[in-house]
């Protein structure tokens, strides 16, 4: 018997803007399975990282320090969200 493999994904990855959400219907509809969040701000003063999870009511907020850039920022956050899942 050969094996056969399905390499279709389980999971589907929903790309919103900020002005999605503000300006659009608001927040997706409630979707069975785990739904995250994450920004990584940065202003003149510092940089920051923030994770939401709707489905599981958890929030992290936390400060990648001054001299990071919008990309560190960006990166730290989205590993630190798998971290978190």
């Amino acid at each position: 018997m050969r094996p056969a493999f399905n390499l279709e994904p389980k999971y589907r990855v929903t790309m919103l803007t900020k002005e999605d959400w503000t300006k659009g219907t608001g927040a997706p509809p409630a979707v069975k399975g785990l739904v995250w969040l994450t920004d990584g701000p940065k202003t003149r003063e510092s940089t920051g990282a923030g994770i939401y999870g709707q489905s599981v009511g958890k929030r992290l907020s936390f400060s990648v320090g001054r001299y990071a850039t919008d990309f560190h920022a960006e990166i730290y956050v989205i590993l630190a969200c798998v971290y978190e899942i």
